[in-house]
């Protein structure tokens, strides 16, 4: 375990380096509601699109509470591009309606609550935790998953979220772990991709597990 941790610290101060400012890729502004959106239908849909998308959501139902009135068939016209729309409307409506009539238009802090929200899980309710609350909070995205499993802090096999996350906590310090998996995301959309890694200029290519054999 000690070697794991001293290996994330090298990975963390790499990417502090190239990404000093560690941004959520989705532009939610200062209402951790539009996070809860945004979070939910940037599932199957990139995080650009999703931005774009909800610049109409957004002038269209401005508040939670516009949300939770809004039509259904409205609501799905808009999201349509971000892909499986029906379930992601109905999930956005009926979050809103419980955000409304059971936490008073406030988003909750805590896991349990945040996982009674239709269409929030684990990776959802960690985004909120870390950039709202700024609270210890490991985002398993798939960027994340692929990566860290390169990188060599569990086997490349492993695949579920919850247990990567699990893995993570243990190695990654509590004050650093949102800003982590920013800048993992990023260093996966700009270096290490799924389908084509660019290992021969990657500056965590040292601490990589997936490399070893090469350097």
């Amino acid at each position: 375990m000690e070697d794991q941790r001293t290996r994330a610290d090298g990975v963390i101060a790499a990417l502090e380096a190239i990404y000093p400012d560690a941004v959520c890729a989705l532009h939610w502004g200062e209402d951790p509601w539009r996070l809860l959106v945004m979070g939910r239908l940037s599932a199957q849909c990139t995080d650009a699109r999703v931005n774009i998308v909800c610049e109409e959501l957004f002038a269209r139902f401005p508040t939670c509470e516009a949300m939770a009135e809004a039509p259904l068939e409205e609501i799905e016209a808009i999201i349509k591009p971000c892909g499986l729309f029906h379930g992601k409307a109905r999930n956005l409506k009926d979050a809103s309606i419980m955000l409304r009539d059971e936490f008073g238009g406030e988003l909750p802090r805590e896991m349990d609550d945040l996982l009674r929200l239709p269409g929030v899980g684990r990776k959802i309710a960690n985004l909120l935790r870390g950039d709202v609350f700024a609270l210890p909070a490991i985002v398993a995205d798939t960027h994340c998953i692929r990566i860290c499993g390169r990188l060599g802090f569990y086997p490349e096999t492993l695949k579920d979220p919850v247990k990567v996350e699990h893995t993570l906590t243990k190695i990654i310090p509590p004050e650093k772990q949102s800003d982590f998996c920013h800048r993992i995301v990023q260093f996966g959309r700009d270096v290490c991709t799924a389908r084509a890694p660019q290992c021969e200029i990657c500056v965590l290519r040292k601490f990589c597990a997936h490399c070893a054999d090469e350097i």
